[in-house]
């Protein structure tokens, strides 16, 4: 099912989208991380937040 979900984001609209991880400390010292699906022109700003 997977493979059937990487392929259609291959095609059409889903070239201008890109998946981000971005890795956050909280307080106690662990580590959690937030993930995203954001267009290909706003991959900068959503690591710079």
């Amino acid at each position: 099912m997977a493979k059937k979900v990487v392929a259609t984001l291959q095609k059409g609209a889903g070239k201008n989208f890109t998946k981000v991880i971005k890795m956050q400390k909280n307080d106690a010292g662990a580590y959690s991380f937030k993930e995203e699906m954001v267009t290909n022109d706003s991959v900068k700003e959503f690591f710079k937040k």
